[in-house]
């Protein structure tokens, strides 16, 4: 079912705000939160002061990841009787690890217009600031808060060979970035905190060098990871021909830490992870 996003209709517009600097507004988003019946918001007190900045005053609903499930209802009451509306997240672009989707899905499927603004986005000035590969990436939000599934999840990512973004909070971005570090390797990062604001701040290097940086994590954070430059695995087939501590060494010397380049090269063989550490280590347990 094809859209023409500006015949008329009542539509949804997701609108951007800003993540940190009231300036990033643009002066389409501001026209349509004028426009508009109704805005529909993550948080209504967050919403209000921006509204009170921009010298908007309009309706507000609550519309956050605990009641979107059946507050779209009302959103499709407003359209159904030839409403336009707007939905707009705390800071950035609705739908984008924040709620709006659920709204966004049950409109369409409805056959209303859905128009997205371009505007604030915390991952793309971190992507562009970060020193590494733009042209192909991997956006993934947040990890899992458990620190076992997130282990999954790294693994999952670690052969990725596209610059990979995440979001972690500040209270576990030092537990995400050791993972990162057993899991994918010392690769080189870029991480960006309070973007846009006064205290914006921009670390890079290899994992284990920015580690050293962070020492009292505040505000989000947005990762960058460079992509697995790993040289693709030996022939599966030929797996037997290949010495066992070559193999670790490779491994190593691809940007893999030692503990997740015998654990590798264990599965490959097929042997016990003590095992490969023992004739790595020279018979040494």
């Amino acid at each position: 079912m094809s859209q023409r996003s500006y015949d008329d209709k009542p539509s949804l517009y997701l609108v951007p705000t800003p993540i940190g600097n009231l300036e990033d507004m643009t002066i389409r988003s501001v026209n349509i939160l004028k426009k508009v019946d109704v805005i529909f918001c993550e948080d209504t007190r967050e919403t209000k002061k921006l509204l009170n900045e921009l010298n908007i005053n309009n309706k507000l609903i609550s519309c956050h990841k605990f009641n979107e499930d059946k507050v779209y209802l009302k959103a499709l009451e407003y359209l159904k009787n030839g409403n336009s509306i707007a939905l707009v997240s705390d800071r950035g672009t609705p739908c984008i690890s924040d709620p709006g989707y659920v709204i966004s899905y049950n409109a369409i499927k409805a056959g209303y217009n859905v128009i997205g603004l371009p505007g604030a986005t915390a991952f793309v000035p971190a992507l562009i600031m970060s020193g590494l590969n733009p042209n192909k990436f991997l956006f993934y939000g947040f990890l899992d808060s458990k620190k076992s599934r997130k282990k999954k999840e790294l693994e999952s990512l670690k052969n990725e060979k596209y610059t990979i973004i995440l979001y972690e909070s500040p209270y576990r971005i030092i537990e995400t970035l050791n993972l990162i570090y057993d899991i994918l390797g010392n690769r080189n990062i870029g991480i960006a905190r309070e973007i846009s604001k006064k205290y914006e701040e921009i670390y890079r290097g290899p994992v284990s060098e920015v580690l050293k940086e962070i020492i009292e994590p505040r505000g989000e954070f947005v990762i960058i990871l460079e992509e697995n430059k790993q040289e693709e695995n030996f022939d599966k087939t030929d797996i037997d021909k290949i010495d066992i501590i070559e193999h670790v060494e490779k491994l190593i010397s691809s940007g893999i830490s030692k503990k997740e380049a015998i654990k590798q090269v264990a599965k490959l063989h097929n042997l016990e992870k003590n095992e490969v550490y023992i004739k790595y280590n020279g018979g040494k347990k």
